[in-house]
Order: structure tokens, then sequence, then C-alpha cells
């Protein structure tokens, strides 16, 4: 039986990031995984998704290609193709992960594992079959699209298919959510052409942002064509003719393929893998419970990312199910066990993006949120064309807010829409984790003429 310092159960981009680093200051470690290696991010999720998304905003650059003077012939695309060339990379970058893997020292196994015995100095985990005796244990497992019970459910297609299957370009197309993964989807089908619904319960999707941020990116989709059904719900789904009917929501609509954007959960792979036989704590959706150290009711059994709970710590987890948190928390699990040195992950300044059509990007807290926590705050606030679409009838605006405590002058939130919003909150994100005040985004020169300026040439607070 293999001795080993930690076992990590899921190869996604937690698990691999932890073994890695663990395996780097001299750790013994294996990795089990019964699936591809990169996890949501790689193979179903992030990388297809941006890939996607680029693909679907190329019929606006043509359009502005056309402003600037540049004329050309037919424009055909090969979605198929397209999707093809898009899984080539995915396997490419699959082989990678499995290259860095075996170049750090760590072993993989190719199973599901699970717990099979807890141990005075570790516990016993068997992964298809084949035993090993480990001190610890991460579970980085993720999560899986969730299905709520609606009669038809079975007609429709989940993230996972969307963004890993090979298919042709559907002529109608609903998406069922209103979070990132539901906003991002149902822009990349309108890229292509597709004709799209997006489908939410509430006014707006996005529920947890700014509600600028998220009543201006409403507009700018609508205005790019993009069907937006709001205080809708699907109650039922039924074949109708080679189409498929959503019933619940007027007026009916009939369209080729369903699209259910309704999160992620992280059952059923936290279950079946030795967590209830040792009385992990878990949430009512499966997961896991564990501290500030990302350590579980159990000692030794950790976990992180979108499989874990931080709620008891005052963490928003939902909000943080993000692929850099989770690589950040297991290289924090693995520096402070087998590096001893403390790495903290600030989930206070977390940037994050949705690849919509346009961009959004956020850091920091929404003013609602600034308001409800105490802080007495100061609105800055920008909303003009960009310069790359003076030249034609493009509806897109640029929107930009910031959000500041009037007693410290302290940045707590940068949010964006507009082109490119996911690049330039990154600079900003690094502004705020140093706790940069509105002073210092107005001593900061501006770069001439960039939309990113407008973040440090805001002056006037805004009255309203």
């Amino acid at each position: 039986m293999s001795q080993l310092d930690l076992f990590v159960i899921g190869g996604g981009s937690g698990g691999v990031a932890c073994a890695r680093r663990a395996a780097s200051h001299g750790a013994k470690v294996a990795l089990a995984e019964d699936s591809r290696l990169g996890g949501t991010c790689v193979i179903r999720g992030c990388v297809p998704k941006k890939l996607m998304h680029y693909g679907a905003g190329v019929p606006h650059e043509l359009a502005m290609a056309r402003d600037m003077g540049w004329s050309f012939g037919e424009v055909r695309h090969d979605f198929r193709g397209f999707l093809e060339a898009r899984n080539r990379e995915i396997a490419r970058l699959e082989a990678i992960y499995r290259g860095m893997l075996d170049g750090a020292g760590v072993q993989v196994v190719k199973a599901r594992a699970r717990i099979a015995s807890r141990q005075a100095d570790g516990f016993i985990v068997d992964a298809g079959g084949e035993m090993f005796n480990t001190r610890r244990v991460l579970v980085a497992t993720g999560a899986t699209p969730f299905f709520p019970d609606v009669p038809g459910i079975e007609h429709v297609v989940s993230s996972d298919q969307v963004l890993e299957n090979v298919y042709d370009l559907p002529g109608r197309v609903a998406v069922i959510g209103a979070g990132y993964i539901g906003v991002e989807l149902a822009c990349i089908f309108n890229g292509f052409g597709a004709q799209t619904s997006l489908i939410l319960r509430g006014d707006e999707p996005l529920r947890g942002f700014d509600e600028d941020l998220r009543r201006h990116l409403t507009d700018q989709m609508r205005a790019s064509g993009l069907e937006i059904r709001s205080r809708s719900v699907v109650e039922r789904i039924e074949r109708a003719g080679d189409g498929l009917r959503l019933h619940g929501i007027e007026p009916a609509l009939t369209v080729d393929m369903v699209v259910y954007a309704t999160g992620r959960r992280p059952q059923p792979k936290t279950r079946g893998i030795g967590l209830e036989e040792l009385d992990v704590r878990m949430d009512h959706e499966g997961a896991i419970c564990v501290d500030e150290a990302y350590q579980s009711s159990v000692p030794g059994v950790l976990a992180v990312g979108d499989c874990s709970d931080h709620g008891g710590n005052g963490i928003d987890s939902g909000q943080h199910d993000l692929t850099p948190v989770a690589i950040a928390e297991g290289r924090a699990i693995a520096e402070r066990l087998y590096n001893d040195r403390i790495q903290t992950v600030r989930y206070d300044t977390i940037p994050t993006a949705i690849f919509s059509a346009p961009e959004a990007s956020s850091c920091g807290i929404s003013e609602v949120r600034a308001h409800a926590e105490g802080y007495d705050v100061e609105i800055f606030k920008a909303n003009f064309k960009p310069m790359r679409t003076t030249l034609g009838q493009h509806a897109h605006r640029v929107f930009m807010k910031l959000v500041v405590d009037r007693k410290t002058d302290r940045v707590l939130g940068c949010h964006m829409v507009g082109p490119d919003a996911a690049e330039i909150i990154q600079g900003f994100a690094t502004a705020m984790t140093a706790g940069a005040t509105k002073a210092d985004f107005d001593d900061t020169v501006a770069v001439h003429p960039s939309a990113a300026e407008e973040f440090v040439t805001m002056y006037q607070p805004f009255r309203g």
C-alpha cells in the first residue's frame, strides 16, 4: 500500500494546484480523477466558453471594420468546424495538465476515489481498487449542473453539453438562468446569429452584482438583439414538431434548443466518496463545511473550490465559485501544510468578469451591500460611447462606477460594463487589494485615449 502525505480527490483547478504545490515542497502526493484532468474550467467551463465568446464577437468586429472603410465579400461561418477546433485546443490543454502533474511527481490515478476508512495516522483511500494510506485527504470534486423538477426536463441540455459537444448551430435557443453561465451562453448564441431568448425569474440577471451594472448590461444586451424575458418561469417543456415548446411563459416559446443554466451543486460528486461514513459536515447541497484553513469537521479532511462551503466564516461562497479562487485556496493549503507559510486568500477584492456582450466586470462590493454594511458612501459614475464605435451606429455604451467609503476614502467597489472590461478590472483589483483610496485613483495619470482612463478621471460624486 502506497504511503502518502496527501491524497487529492478531483483533478480540477483547485485539486491540481494543491497537488503540484505540495509536491514541489517535498510532499508525497497522489491525485484521483475519473474524468478528464482540468475540471470544469478547462474542459467544460472557462476555457471553451472564452473561445466561444471570442468567436461570437467576430460579427461585431466585422461590422466595425466596415465602419472603418474595410470591405469584403460574403462572410460565412463553419460552426461545427469551430467547435471541433475548440475541442482540439481543450485536448491540448488537458495533456498539459497531465504533464504538469507528472513533472511535479504527483501520482495520477484515473478512477473515482473514496475514503475507505479512518486510521490512527490518517486515512485509507480506495482509488479504483488501488489502496493508499495517506495522512490527509483534499476533496476538490467541484460541482455539476443542477436541473429543477420540471416536466419535460429530459429534453434540455446543460452548459456542460454546450461547451463539450459538437453540434450544428441551432436556429432558435432558449437559455434558462440568470447567473454567469446563463448570461454568457445567451450572448454567445446571440452573437453567432441564433434567435436567442434569456429567461429569468427576476427583473434582471446577475443577482448579487451592483444594481447599476445589472441594469446597464441588461439594456445593452437587449440593444444587441438578445430577447430577455424577465419574471418568467418555465412550467413545462414538450416536443412540438421539430422543436421544443416552453409553457408557463407568455407568450409561449418554441425553440430548437433549451439550455438550463440554473446553477451548479456539489452533489452528487461529494456523495459516495466516504464523507458520510466519516460524519463530515455538509450543507443541504452537499458542500463540505470548512473553516478558515479549509479544514472540514473531520481533522485531516480538507476541501476547496465549488464543493466547499465557507458560510460559517462570513464568506459568501456562492459569489466566489471561481477557478482562480479554487487555485488560491489549493495553494494556500499546500503552503501552510508543507512550507510552513501562511498564505491568505483575499476574498474581499476578488475580481470577476462576465464574458457577455458587452463584457462586464466587478471587484469589491456593490453600492447596496456597502449601505447594508453601514458605510457612508460616495458614488462616482461614467457613461459614454467608446471611441472604437463612434464611426458607426452601434448601440454599445461603456458604464463605470466606483463605490467609495466617505470616511476613509477607500475604494470599496469598482464596476464596469464595456469592451475589455475583464482585462481592465485586473489592474484596479491590484490597487484595491493594496488599499487604494479615491485620492490614489485621482493622483494616477490617465492613459489617453482609452476607456480605462475614466476610472481615474471621475472627480464629481454622483448626485441622484
